[in-house]
């Protein structure tokens, strides 16, 4: 089995096209650009099918990076994972998150135990009339599964994050699938949205076990009670295929880092984000200093306005409100519940938690370096 190490550098940004922090890390040798295999990041656009900031992110990283790779702008975004996701509502701080991983020697004699990995795959491009259908869900399976192997992760309990990007509807795309004869899941591109995270979620709930496999097209958005514990998707225009990655703990990994996750049930439950905090030796109360040898490195959760209209029995009016999306709402009422609880604002939160997570919650995943 061969072992592997893998490294984690949150970064702050001062607008989508600033690559400037991430290479003072490259130059200063703190980051081997080689060794990167994806980048998470926040930035501040609406989150809608209009959001450019997140394609223009990562068209900056792309160009910052070929140089040092001696690689083409297109070819870097082949070899590396980006994930942008729009929407900085609230309190929530715009940065990147990177994550490396490189050939290591056999376990140290002070390690122990399982440490953080990260695997990734990609799914065949998808036709139109694909998305959000049962295509998307069977094809997601078979990538988390080859992301859990990249990872070297076979149980799947050791899986406590699965970030994906996944594409949207345009009308160019929809009306491509009815020159076919085929009909898309929606017409609209916003709802689209909704449709391919919903299907990429239930995609990790199958490959993990979570539900069964033989899901039917008609439960989308619709059966809330399918989902999973652990996925993470947000829609892009800029691709066409399901780009994954695989966050968990593996035997493999001489990482100084872990990773834990729990799930809330609504956007109010900081029961359960002190749980994730405390999965990884993060016993923080309030923005108190965790206990020693502990050091927290961002924080990955999903929110969404709850489907039902209601939170605990109170009507909340997110899903009535026409000036300002559902998803924006949700971003930033999770993204301070989890600041204030942190003690920290640059946190990732992504709007649109369909099947991820119960209705009206999601999932929270935490990681933490071992300092000791």
């Amino acid at each position: 089995m061969r072992t592997i190490s893998v490294g984690v550098f949150k970064i702050a940004t001062r607008g989508p096209g600033d690559v400037s922090g991430l290479m003072s890390l490259i130059g200063s040798g703190a980051i081997d650009p080689t060794s990167i295999l994806a980048i998470l990041g926040k930035t501040e656009g609406n989150g809608g099918v209009n959001d450019f900031t997140r394609e223009y992110a990562v068209a900056a990283l792309c160009a910052a990076l070929a140089p040092k790779l001696g690689l083409t702008p297109h070819e870097v975004e082949q070899r590396i994972a980006f994930v942008m996701s729009g929407g900085t509502e609230g309190v929530l701080s715009p940065h990147i998150t990177v994550f490396t991983r490189q050939e290591a020697a056999a376990r140290p004699a002070g390690i122990s135990g399982k440490r953080l990995s990260i695997g990734m795959a990609q799914t065949r491009d998808f036709l139109p009339e694909e998305l959000g259908r049962s295509a998307q869900i069977a094809e997601t399976a078979k990538a988390v599964k080859a992301a859990m192997a990249d990872a070297g992760i076979a149980d799947a309990a050791d899986v406590h994050f699965v970030q994906i990007k996944c594409p949207l509807l345009t009308s160019d795309r929809v009306e491509a699938a009815a020159a076919r004869g085929n009909k898309t899941a929606t017409i609209s591109a916003y709802s689209s949205m909704a449709y391919s995270r919903g299907a990429s979620a239930l995609g990790v709930a199958v490959a993990l076990g979570e539900v069964a496999s033989d899901i039917s097209d008609d439960i989308m958005l619709r059966r809330y009670d399918l989902f999973s514990k652990v996925a993470s998707t947000s829609s892009g225009i800029e691709l066409m295929h399901n780009v994954v990655i695989v966050l968990g703990n593996s035997a493999s990994s001489v990482s100084e880092f872990e990773i834990g996750h729990a799930v809330m049930s609504d956007a109010i439950d900081s029961a359960a984000v002190m749980s994730a905090l405390k999965s990884v030796g993060l016993d923080v109360d309030l923005g108190t200093t965790p206990q020693p040898g502990r050091e927290l490195v961002n924080i990955f959760a999903k929110a969404e306005a709850s489907p039902n209209g209601s939170v605990r029995g109170f009507r909340h009016t997110m899903l009535e409100d026409t000036d300002i999306s559902s998803t924006r709402h949700a971003r930033a009422a999770v993204g301070g519940l989890i600041a204030g609880l942190a003690g920290t604002s640059s946190v990732y939160v992504s709007g649109g938690a369909e099947h991820q997570g119960p209705a009206g919650g999601g999932p929270v995943a935490v990681i933490a370096r071992l300092t000791d």
